[in-house]
């Protein structure tokens, strides 16, 4: 098979679905609904889906190593989050005192951190001196915390190079997805570049690897998923009916079917009547494969 074929889709209108994610080891995919408060899992082998209330808007979010539980980038801080249970413990809060600002995008890094950034909601957010605030990107293992990053309007696009050697991120305002040579003993960033820029008319949302090293990255307002090559070439498109996809994983049984969230916020009725599967997730089976997802090891520093 050369082409990518859309083979299902799981209707669900979400307001933003986001952070979709493939379990191996319960070949199930995960996301979330940010607005609703509400977290999605479909199992692939009889197409069931789950849905779990949260205690609070759930951003993006990573599986563990030896753990049911999850780590989380709840709208406040960081948290470990049993879906079973519905407890949430509270691990890191950077910016609880911060209005305006919450986080967004967050992923797993190949050493076992968790990586996650916050975002400015209105244009602008204010710390409790009531000084001007925007988003930061930080990273958590265990007790251990950092932050990179700072000046933010909209994190988005975090993943790794297969070697963990080169990292990716976005800050969406830019419509530039960047490089970064990337220290994974320190979790140290340098030597920024422009890896790609997408056209004015969209701005670059989730993204990951694929195994031959491949960036995926989807289109927020374009209609589309983009595969760029280690060099930034286009290599890949694929059409969607919707305007809004958000993020993207490999999954399935041979890692070879893409998912992709969508969202249908801040579509009034007139541009979403020709788009009534906007927040739906599409599943497309494809020649590419991906690359096993990362988990969160606590005790890594």
């Amino acid at each position: 098979m050369n082409e990518v074929v859309l083979i299902d889709t799981i209707k669900v209108a979400n307001t933003l679905g986001e952070c979709i994610l493939w379990d191996e080891q319960s070949q199930s995919t995960w996301w979330t609904d940010i607005h609703e408060s509400r977290l999605y899992r479909y199992t692939l082998t009889n197409k069931q889906l789950q849905v779990y209330a949260l205690p609070g808007r759930l951003c993006s979010f990573g599986f563990m190593e030896d753990d049911s539980r999850l780590i989380c980038a709840f709208a406040e801080g960081f948290a470990l989050y049993d879906p079973e249970t519905g407890k949430r413990e509270w691990l890191y809060q950077p910016e609880a005192n911060y209005t305006g600002t919450r986080f967004n995008d967050g992923r797993v890094d190949r050493q076992g951190r968790f990586w996650s950034g916050t975002m400015v909601e209105d244009e602008v957010g204010y710390d409790t001196q009531g000084n001007p605030v925007k988003g930061s990107l930080y990273w958590l293992a265990g007790q251990a915390h950092g932050k990179t990053l700072t000046a933010i309007q909209t994190s988005n696009s975090l993943c790794w190079s297969i070697d963990g050697k080169t990292m990716f991120f976005a800050d969406s305002r830019t419509k530039e997805i960047r490089a970064y040579d990337f220290e994974p003993d320190g979790a140290l960033m340098s030597n920024e570049s422009v890896f790609v820029r997408t056209v004015p008319s969209c701005s670059p949302d989730g993204s990951i690897i694929d195994a031959e090293g491949c960036l995926w990255n989807a289109h927020w307002g374009g209609s589309k998923v983009v595969r760029f090559s280690p060099q930034g070439e286009v290599m890949t498109e694929i059409d969607l009916p919707v305007s809004q996809p958000t993020c993207v994983c490999f999954g399935g049984p041979d890692l070879d079917l893409l998912f992709v969230s969508t969202a249908r916020e801040k579509l009034d009725t007139e541009t979403l009547t020709p788009q009534p599967q906007a927040g739906d997730v599409f599943v497309f089976r494809t020649p590419y494969r991906g690359l096993p997802e990362n988990r969160y090891r606590p005790n890594q520093q």
